[in-house]
């Protein structure tokens, strides 16, 4: 299957692309400013998303069965910014990108976010559920949702996706890996000990993606996530614990969302995902933490600091 995949140097993308190769897929894959080699990608093509001319040209001499959509200003922060840009990523990308789906008649996998819900329930968060996102960037998020499916129901699925754990390419990307550029700076990160995330790996949530794209029978917005619940401030712990870092070489500090309302204002307090109806049509299970843990790796940015200790 020929797979038209953008974002492939991200995290995300990165996965996927790994993951598709395994399994024999010719993975097309667009980067930006990346210019390094991807593990996993047949074709590597340089295209600003942001210009969806030049992406519909790509994708038309391409000529997918499979289009995946890994592209995002995925930092909420970034997107109040540059809001013009992540509008262009987060919402335009993807509706161009499900007008071709429908043209070519390929399959149409989409990437969203657990931030179109507000976080104030405790209990996992169901399809069901009414979404209200308090940042832009789930507002984004929830309006790509509408123009993908609006625009190609009969062939996309959207996975609403938690915070992410695993290997970037640059190491820089992730959970674990911004905690060890702090640590090797000498700074001690600040985590809240009452927000509470679901966090998976991308390489798990690359192997759902890549199930979703040979499963042209899964339609519609479908919830993945890791299967325990916990503060980033205990992440952050049981990253430290992971990695034999000591207190000393690995501060950590502790907040609560009291402490700074300005922040906590845009940040939900919990996030958790009801992923039983997808897991029950799929092959790949959900992970433990440990499970996650046991993939990660020191971020080369970080290696010497860390050989150091």
């Amino acid at each position: 299957m020929i797979v038209f995949l953008t974002g492939a140097s991200g995290l995300v993308g990165s996965a996927y692309a790994r993951a598709a190769a395994r399994r024999g897929h010719h993975v097309v894959g667009v980067v930006g400013g990346y210019t390094g080699k991807i593990a996993g990608v047949s074709e590597t093509v340089k295209v600003d998303l942001a210009d969806l001319d030049a992406t519909t040209s790509a994708l038309l001499d391409a000529f997918p069965e499979a289009i995946v959509n890994c592209a995002a200003v995925a930092s909420p922060e970034a997107c109040e910014t540059d809001p013009a840009r992540a509008q262009a990523l987060n919402v335009a990308l993807p509706a161009q990108l499900a007008l071709l789906a429908r043209h070519v008649s390929a399959r149409f996998v989409h990437l969203s976010s657990e931030q179109v819900f507000d976080g104030a329930q405790t209990t996992p968060y169901r399809l069901s559920d009414p979404t209200a996102p308090i940042n832009l960037y789930g507002r984004q998020k929830l309006e790509s949702e509408k123009v993908v499916h609006a625009k190609a129901a009969d062939h996309a699925v959207t996975l609403r996706a938690p915070l992410l754990m695993g290997n970037s390419l640059t190491g820089q990307r992730s959970t674990h890996e911004r905690l060890f550029l702090d640590w090797s700076a000498g700074r001690a990160p600040r985590l809240f000990t009452d927000e509470l995330r679901q966090t998976c790996t991308a390489e798990n949530l690359a192997e759902v993606m890549l199930e979703l794209t040979e499963r042209e029978d899964i339609l519609g917005v479908r919830h993945w996530a890791g299967a325990e619940l916990l503060s980033r401030h205990a992440l952050g712990g049981r990253i430290r614990e992971h990695f034999k870092l000591t207190e000393r070489q690995a501060p950590l500090l502790a907040v609560s969302r009291q402490d700074v309302p300005e922040v906590a204002r845009k940040r939900q307090p919990c996030l958790a995902l009801d992923f039983t109806p997808l897991a029950g049509k799929l092959k790949t299970r959900p992970q433990s933490l440990e499970e996650q843990l046991e993939e990660l790796k020191v971020p080369v940015p970080a290696r010497e600091w860390y050989l150091k200790l």
